[in-house]
């Protein structure tokens, strides 16, 4: 049976039943579903909460909420909005976060969410979701591992197989990934149910 989270406190709840219903809206759809049409970001947010259950089975209420809204609305800033470049990478995902964080702080504050959010859980979700402290925050280490477990899960062999992505490329790419990870994000990362080139690439990036 798959891990579970503890049940969430009904404006918790709520909120990520708002979170849900915003992700909805994204035009994208998930590919790896089958023969399902799934919003895309809708699925990146289950998949987000799936591998936190994995990860931090105990995981308090904001950090389940940060996780299923990480990328809350990420389609509304393309990433060919900015310079196809390294520092244009860093610098959308630094608008992502940032925007990602305001908009859902101001949605936890919402009137549709009885009882009310207290004022620090809306500001440490955001601040989670920002990543701020990462080097000293457990959870926003968790978030991280988190992330990365999704794109290891969900996204590789997709973004593997791009046209602008050679193996020299997608190792550094992974070891980056490994070195953004805790020990508990690697436990998990090497059990793992992966491709065979997923796992072959790993072992090149651990290795050199």
């Amino acid at each position: 049976m798959a891990p579970e989270l503890p049940p969430l406190p009904a404006q918790f709840a709520r909120a990520i039943g708002l979170i849900d219903e915003a992700h909805a809206q994204d035009k994208r759809e998930a590919k790896n579903v089958g023969d399902a049409k799934i919003p895309y970001e809708l699925h990146y947010a289950k998949k987000m909460t799936s591998w936190l259950a994995i990860h931090t089975p105990e995981a308090s209420p904001v950090l389940q909420v940060a996780c299923r809204a990480q990328h809350f609305k990420r389609w509304e800033i393309p990433r060919d909005s900015f310079p196809m470049t390294r520092t244009g990478y860093l610098t959308w995902r630094a608008k992502q976060k940032t925007q990602a964080a305001s908009h859902v702080a101001d949605l936890l504050g919402t009137s549709e969410i009885q009882p009310e959010i207290p004022e620090q859980n809306r500001a440490r979700v955001a601040a989670l979701i920002r990543k701020e402290k990462l080097d000293s925050d457990p959870e926003a280490q968790t978030l991280e591992d988190v992330a990365c477990l999704v794109f290891l899960d969900d996204q590789f062999d997709d973004f593997e197989k791009r046209d602008d992505v050679d193996e020299e490329k997608m190792v550094n790419i992974l070891k980056k990934t490994w070195g953004k990870m805790s020990p508990r994000g690697h436990e998990i990362a090497l059990g793992m149910d992966l491709s065979d080139r997923a796992k072959t690439l790993i072992g090149k990036a651990l290795s050199s």
